[in-house]
């Protein structure tokens, strides 16, 4: 699943192509995918695009009619190409084609993702319920000790809550967790305020690290421009059951919780009895 690093990476990836360009036509080939597409975008013709931002994992393209938002779902992907360049293929859904030609396609073969329109994004109900950005200055040590306060869930199911923090995804918490030294199964209300200090700072590092690195390299992720994302090839937990840890050389372990695969090395996050 594309998570807060991949977006950001598509957002960087498009926006040259994108930004101040007028749209031609938003062709709409599923109009059924999370959400029912706007029919909106269908009457975009003349809009131009003034601004391109992310929050948590949705990207933003910001218009002179409206805002445009994307969620890339479970398996979703944008590319930029020519437009005529390359026929759609069976996962190309939705394809924005600019006047000067460009086209920004949109491929998911789950169709867990959206496309809708919005007046002001900021507005929106899917984004004014969450978080805070992981990256920003809002989010620290001192707020996510007093959030997690009487929370008795899972300190990975805690920071995976968009309520709490957006864009921590399962890859990206488990790989927190193990550099803060913390077991997934965790309490949240039994975090220190050492330990949230810890774990707030190894979060921005993860994300930040990733995002250079341009996200993780999973079979449903492409960048913009055709290339993988390298931060798999550094991953220290997830998806490592059975190999040895980096650090300890402790066999990782799996287990659900949350309904999620969850990794972790068993020397170096102990969970307290």
């Amino acid at each position: 699943m594309p998570e807060l690093p991949e977006v950001e990476t598509s957002l960087r990836g498009v926006e040259p192509y994108l930004h101040g360009k007028i749209i031609k036509q938003i062709v709409v080939r599923t109009q059924k995918l999370r959400w029912a597409v706007s029919d909106e975008l269908q009457h975009m013709q003349g809009a131009k695009i003034v601004a391109l931002s992310r929050r948590a994992k949705y990207l933003i393209l910001h218009t002179t009619q409206g805002d445009i938002l994307i969620h890339l779902g479970m398996s979703g992907s944008l590319g930029i190409l020519q437009e005529n360049q390359q026929p759609a293929g069976k996962h190309d859904h939705v394809d924005l084609i600019t006047q000067d030609g460009m086209v920004l396609r949109y491929n998911d073969p789950r169709k867990f993702g959206c496309w809708l329109w919005t007046k002001n994004a900021e507005q929106h109900e899917l984004i004014t319920r969450l978080g805070p950005e992981p990256l920003s200055e809002s989010f620290t040590a001192a707020y996510l000790f007093a959030r997690s306060r009487n929370k008795t869930v899972a300190v990975k199911n805690f920071i995976m809550n968009n309520d709490i923090v957006v864009g921590v995804g399962n890859i990206y918490a488990c790989e927190s967790l193990f550099m803060a030294g913390l077991h997934p199964e965790l309490a949240a209300q039994n975090l220190t305020e050492k330990q949230c200090e810890r774990l707030v700072k190894v979060i921005k590092e993860v994300l930040a690290k990733a995002i250079i690195q341009g996200g993780t390299t999973l079979k449903d992720f492409i960048q913009p421009d055709g290339k993988p994302g390298y931060f798999a090839q550094v991953l220290q937990v997830y998806g490592r059951k059975g190999e040895a840890c980096n650090d300890c050389g402790t066999i990782i372990e799996a287990k659900v919780i949350g309904q999620r695969n969850s990794y972790f090395c068993p020397h170096c996050q102990i969970l307290p009895r």
